[in-house]
């Protein structure tokens, strides 16, 4: 049995919530654990975003039970949420499971340098909330008999695969940033000495980090998948 040891209960609290959130789009969803010493990256992917969804976790203490180095194993993510104890601050790694194709295919670990040109907090948060708002208005305008899957998808992939600013991070990995509680509303303090949101690039990836997590994609015409959300 692999015991992580939390630094406390928050960071459980917070892994936990980030678990429940890929389950509320994915009820079968798989997260990637990869870690050594006290920092573990957690990877989940989102149907309906399309993107790959990073939760730094801080460690208490490194693994029990014979992992000296590292850890890297994909496992069910609603295993690892009913095992993981926020009072006591651990969780057990539940057994490996078969990953799904896009657990192969990680954003590197280095080389990331940052990107010009993302727009402040205020301004992401107000063009996730105009897509949604057009995304909603232009479905329901649709004829009954237009209102096919099809169609569906086609408006939603001009919408969220629009850029933000001047950057070329798609629309979609900031609703996803939102969706997963890693954008929050501006009430929201942002943790001390930390950047709100900045945006990286490596080879053919882009990463918008936040204080709560990173939110990955690909860049357009490198490999990028198509998208709906809903």
């Amino acid at each position: 049995m692999t015991v992580l040891h939390l630094a406390d209960d928050g960071e459980a609290a917070d892994l936990a919530a980030f678990l429940a959130r890929l389950i509320h789009y994915d009820r079968a969803a798989a997260v990637r654990l990869k870690g050594a010493g006290t920092t573990l990256a957690v990877f989940g992917r989102p149907p309906s975003f399309e993107v790959l969804a990073i939760r730094a976790v801080r460690l208490a203490k490194p693994y029990e039970d014979g992992l000296d180095v590292t850890l890297d194993s994909t496992v069910s993510a609603g295993e690892l949420l009913e095992a993981t104890d926020e009072s006591a601050a651990t969780a057990v790694v539940p057994a490996a499971v078969t990953g799904p194709p896009w657990a192969g295919v990680l954003p590197p670990r280095g080389g990331w340098q940052v990107e010009p040109g993302l727009p402040a907090p205020d301004a992401v948060r107000a063009t996730v909330a105009a897509a949604v708002a057009e995304f909603r208005s232009r479905t329901q305008e649709l004829a009954p008999d237009r209102r096919t899957r099809a169609e569906l998808d086609k408006i939603g992939r001009e919408i969220w695969s629009r850029p933000i600013g001047d950057t070329g991070l798609p629309v979609r990995a900031a609703h996803a940033a939102q969706g997963l509680g890693f954008l929050r509303p501006a009430r929201v303090a942002e943790r001390p000495g930390e950047e709100p949101l900045t945006l990286f690039s490596s080879g053919a990836w882009l990463r918008l980090r936040t204080p709560y997590g990173s939110i990955a994609v690909r860049r357009a015409g490198l490999g990028a998948l198509g998208v709906m959300v809903r």
